[in-house]
């Protein structure tokens, strides 16, 4: 039997306030890739990386079309998604990596 796989649309940001959606198949290592600078552009440019929002999917073409549609939302919709949960925009990824420094 096949292991089940998790797909996760999430949304990182900047202490500026700076946003990003993304989606992968492995949440904790991209958001050290996030926090490391491994990935190269936007993120890395603008200090993106603390992760504000997270959802999991079963299906990696259902979590594609939900990164779709939270980049086409409006920026005070995507602050409201978030905010509902996290309204202090605590990095909800502080503790997987305690030997790094916070950001």
């Amino acid at each position: 039997m096949r292991k089940r796989r998790s797909y996760y649309t999430y949304i990182m940001g900047s202490l500026s306030g700076t946003l990003y959606i993304g989606v992968t198949g492995n949440l904790h290592k991209r958001v050290f890739d996030h926090n490391s600078h491994k990935c190269e552009g936007f993120t890395s440019r603008y200090e993106v990386v603390r992760l504000l929002y997270w959802e999991s999917y079963d299906d990696v073409h259902k979590a594609i079309g939900r990164e779709k549609q939270l980049k086409g939302w409006r920026r005070e919709r995507k602050i409201a998604l978030f905010r509902s949960s996290n309204p202090h925009w605590f990095d909800l990824a502080k503790d997987w990596y305690p030997w790094m420094e916070s950001a």
